[in-house]
């Protein structure tokens, strides 16, 4: 007889804390400079605070939180200059990306056609959360198809702000969606045709600064 799967173990209670805290921050329950109390979210996640507060330390490394010293832990507010620095960041990277893609002639990452069809299907969902994870992973593995791992853990490190600034994207113009899409598949598509040039145009347009975002940052 095959061996019985392995369960995988359960989540620790640090691993539960900190994923129910960020959740909170990224559906907005938890808003911007909103200081959180330690109490109450071991009441909510039906923990000790010792697990709430080694996850408040990560999502503090993650750039979720602030510790504020006598103070606690306080919602980070992004700004728009962090935004637009972020989205610059990510054009260097993911343009030195697609361009050495191209002249090795590799093609698009074997898992980005799941992950842009994953992407859509959230859509139509409305899974905001999920479409923003997925978006993370295709344009990761984008920079992780090039072969080089210490760009790739570079790019990654973005992960919790990239994941952030996409949530809050699709909440504040939702209707861009199809352009996104589309812009996906365009990418593939030229990744695939080895079109440097094209993906690079590509993607300078699909990180273009965005009104409603500014916006909603500015509010913010």
């Amino acid at each position: 007889m095959p061996p019985k799967p392995v369960d995988a173990p359960p989540p620790s209670a640090r691993e539960r804390a900190y994923g129910w805290i960020a959740q909170a921050i990224l559906s907005g329950t938890f808003s911007e400079g909103q200081f959180l109390d330690e109490v109450a979210l071991a009441r909510e996640v039906g923990t000790s605070r010792t697990p709430i507060r080694e996850a408040l330390h990560r999502l503090q490394a993650e750039r979720f939180v602030d510790l504020v010293p006598r103070k606690g832990a306080q919602v980070r507010v992004v700004t728009v200059t962090e935004m637009r620095q972020i989205y610059q960041t990510r054009f260097v990277i993911e343009a030195d990306a697609l361009t050495k893609i191209c002249a090795r002639r590799l093609g698009a990452p074997p898992e980005s056609h799941e992950l842009v069809e994953g992407m859509e299907r959230a859509r139509r969902d409305q899974n905001w959360d999920e479409l923003a994870r997925l978006d993370q992973l295709y344009h990761a593995s984008i920079v992780r198809h090039t072969g080089n791992a210490v760009m790739a853990d570079i790019y990654d490190s973005l992960r919790p702000r990239q994941i952030r600034l996409a949530v809050k994207n699709l909440h504040s113009s939702p209707e861009r969606l199809p352009l996104i899409e589309r812009e996906h598949r365009e990418l593939v598509a030229a990744l695939d045709e080895h079109d440097g040039e094209r993906g690079v145009g590509i993607i300078e347009t699909h990180l273009r600064e965005v009104p409603e975002l500014v916006r909603a940052f500015s509010a913010g």
